[in-house]
């Protein structure tokens, strides 16, 4: 079967015509100096589909973090909840809450190996790509739904001082200062510092405080160096967010009221060295890379104003990465592209579930008690801790290779991948406790009966060995048409990591604690510690068509995927503590994206984009229920962006031009659990601006979700008591920027 991969570009930077150029922003900026590797430097010639955004749609439409991107790209949904370690993203109805991504993350050709790091503020960004369908064969592991590329400015293309400064609601303001220099000709750097602030929007009744507040600072150096015939680029990067967060709301009592501290805390550090070099009519890249990352995540694991247990994960992680690349072309007809990529990571978790004295008394004397009421138990202590320590080493290495070959209009591309991976879980779970064991006559007075001890030191290691080999093919071809336009077909394989569940380590202790006191297991824990990769194949048919020289730019692409052991994350039924990542059976999934750009008038824009997923499961019996034939949860089904842009030309010295924008962005139904009981129905968010434009500075007034529409973003069951985050309210802001 053979599939095409449309190339969407409904918000790609603007025409070249002069006229249209003043559409986004006063300031224009040159492209990156290190760009895409591994695609071509243009994707509408490529068998990818894809959504672009400039750094003047960046700034118009207010995106300072990757979530920003979500519903313009079709099909792409990345929901606000939790903190920004929940960076949950879903595509074509693929996607998970936790653990492995199933859309990789490169900046400046970066891999981002964890995804807790995806979220983070968007600062002097020159371009982001969205490259949806299976990118795995030249990009590897948690690339099967696509790809984000993030590109910063270089200081070889651009100079000078930038300053940011925004306030909006909420108390929220963000500052941001950078300088970029040429040192000379070839040699430049830049360096960037920001802070953000926000008091946060929701309330936490037990305390009468907002949860959700934050504050951040990020940095970056950036040095550029181009003598010749060798290219290089280096980038240094830090983030240190300190967060409230999870603002879930009790939906019994439509309150969020918790009464044990949640927070997150994130430090990361990152830096990548990217060399570029042409030996003869062979182009070599090397992209090296190490990366920090040391958060700490602490929650009142059960959201109610009662002490039930908490948890705390804490983290350091070390990752190294390494990608080689060759690639060149004979004639004008065969180009070829190989490479060879190996990783490292090395985690070291503390994540101890500590149970409080109504967690104590309802979760397990009350379980014990009930059957065995003549011997009743009381535990010694009204805090029992349930430890575990992990180390997770993994690392990996691949050979891949690409070849393309022209036939007049014709262009056959085809591809491998081999891909190996292990991984390594060392693990401590230990608890040191005891409990009393009453007797009680028949006149019902107790007297002590023994003094049990609960002494547990679990060590031991796991490990999981992946083997990929990963294939694609595309054939493209050029209409006869005055303007670029093509059709496309591709065919290809993806996969997601699997992995090992370390949260469900607190209910493996729990399981033994309760085969202590006589009570069996209510699952097999052997059956939860672990899960499989994700496996998919898809199949992509479409069109690209531009017409009336380039004022009408138009995309249909139709996608069909079938997966195996899809990656859901639950809760286990019963007294559990932690969320657990399991396989689905089989699913499939199957849609279609259109991306419609029109430029009407030199002052005028309008773009739109649809996406429409139906993803099911095939098989999925997770033992109790069968929910084959039921929508995947928390994949969206519709996808919609709306926008128009118009600028009115002042050209007075102090001004030049007001741009008005206006958007609509839509997402919805989505299905909150497997059994599809819930859903949250389809809701559109009103956004508008107003820019004040000269060439060293503008003035940007917005606002988002003017409407105030209410809806929800998060909502799961934990312990049989259901939870929800909502969504933002109406907020307005001021964007202040100059340019020196």
């Amino acid at each position: 079967m053979l599939s095409t991969i449309v190339n969407i570009h409904a918000f790609a930077s603007p025409v070249t015509d002069n006229q249209f150029n003043r559409i986004d922003s006063i300031l224009s900026l040159k492209e990156v100096s290190i760009t895409a590797i591994k695609q071509g430097s243009n994707l509408q010639n490529e068998a990818i589909s894809s959504t672009t955004l400039s750094s003047k749609n960046i700034e118009r439409l207010n995106i300072n973090s990757t979530n920003g991107i979500s519903e313009i790209v079709p099909n792409f949904y990345i929901p606000e909840y939790g903190s920004r370690m929940t960076s949950s993203i879903y595509v074509r109805g693929l996607g998970a809450r936790i653990d492995q991504p199933v859309v990789g993350l490169n900046v400046d050709n970066i891999p981002i190996l964890n995804k807790d790091n995806y979220d983070f503020n968007l600062l002097d960004i020159s371009r982001i790509e969205m490259l949806r369908g299976s990118q795995s064969t030249l990009f590897g592991r948690n690339t099967m739904g696509g790809l984000i590329n993030i590109y910063t400015l270089s200081p070889l293309n651009y100079q000078g001082l930038r300053i940011l400064a925004q306030y909006s609601s909420g108390n929220t303001y963000q500052a941001a200062v950078s300088y970029y220099t040429k040192i000379n000709d070839n040699l430049g750097f830049s360096i960037l510092g920001s802070y953000y602030s926000t008091d946060g929007f929701f309330k936490n009744i037990y305390n009468n405080e907002n949860c959700d507040w934050e504050h951040s600072g990020n940095g970056r150096i950036k040095l550029s160096w181009n003598p010749g015939k060798v290219k290089v680029e280096n980038t240094f990067s830090f983030s240190i967010s300190r967060q409230g967060g999870y603002p879930y709301e009790y939906v019994e009592t439509k309150e969020i009221n918790y009464n044990d501290t949640c927070f997150y805390r994130r430090n990361n550090f990152n830096d990548g060295l990217t060399i570029r070099w042409n030996i003869k009519d062979i182009e070599m890249s090397s992209i090296s890379s190490f990366q920090y990352l040391d958060d700490n995540m602490t929650l009142d694991q059960d959201f109610l104003p009662i002490p039930y247990f908490t948890l705390t994960q804490s983290r350091k992680e070390y990752a190294l990465t390494q990608d080689l690349i060759a690639k060149g072309k004979v004639g004008n007809k065969y180009k070829w592209l190989g490479g060879l990529f190996g990783f490292y990571k090395d985690t070291d978790m503390n994540a101890p579930v500590t149970f409080l004295d109504a967690g104590i008394e309802k979760l397990i004397e009350h379980n014990r008690n009930d059957i065995n009421p003549n011997y009743p138990i009381r535990w010694d202590e009204r805090e029992l801790l349930l430890n575990s320590i992990f180390n997770n080493t993994s690392f990996g290495i691949a050979a891949y290779h690409q070849s393309d070959y022209k036939i007049g209009r014709w262009k056959f591309s085809a591809g491998i991948r081999f891909d190996y991976e292990k991984s390594i879980l060392k693990y401590n779970s230990n608890c040191d406790s005891g409990y009393t064991i009453y007797k009680v006559d028949d006149d019902k007075s107790a007297e002590v009966f023994r003094n049990d001890p609960v002494i547990i030191d679990d060590s031991g290691s796991l490990s999981k060995s992946f083997l990929q080999i990963l294939p694609k093919f595309s054939v493209l071809y050029n209409l006869p048409m005055q303007s670029p336009s093509n059709i496309f077909m591709s065919i290809s394989k993806g996969y997601k990591a699997g992995g090992f569940n370390t949260q469900m380590f607190s209910d493996v202790l729990q399981q033994k604690i309760m085969s202590i006191m006589g009570l069996s297991a209510k699952y097999n824990v052997d059956d939860i510690v672990g899960y499989k990769p994700e496996i998919s194949w898809t199949y992509e048919v479409g069109t690209h068509i531009e017409c009336l020289d380039r004022k009408i730019q138009t995309d249909i692409s139709l996608f069909y995927i079938d997966c195996t052991n899809q990656q859901l994350t639950v809760f286990p039924d019963g007294t559990t503590t932690g969320r657990i990542m399991t396989n689905a059976g089989k699913s499939r999934s199957l849609g279609a994206e259109i991306a419609i750009k029109m430029l009407p008038t030199k002052h005028c824009e309008l773009n739109a984009s649809y996406g429409y997923t139906n993803a099911k499961f095939n098989e999925f019996n997770n033992g109790k229920s069968d929910f084959s034939g039921n929508y995947v949860p928390y994949a969206p089904q519709n996808t919609l962006f709306v926008g128009t842009v118009y600028t009115l030309d002042i050209n007075a010295d102090w001004l030049e031009n007001i741009i008005f924008d206006a958007n609509v962005r839509g997402v919805g139904r989505i299905y909150w659990d497997e059994a599809n009981t819930i859903a949250q129905p389809f809701y559109a968010l009103l956004g508008i601006s107003v820019k004040f434009a000269h060439k060293k500075f503008s003035l940007q007034l917005w606002g988002e979700n003017i409407t105030g529409t209410k809806y929800n973003t998060f909502y799961f069951v934990s312990m049989s008591n259901a939870f929800l985050q909502r969504g933002n309210k109406a907020r307005f802001g001021a964007t202040l920027r100059i340019t020196i």
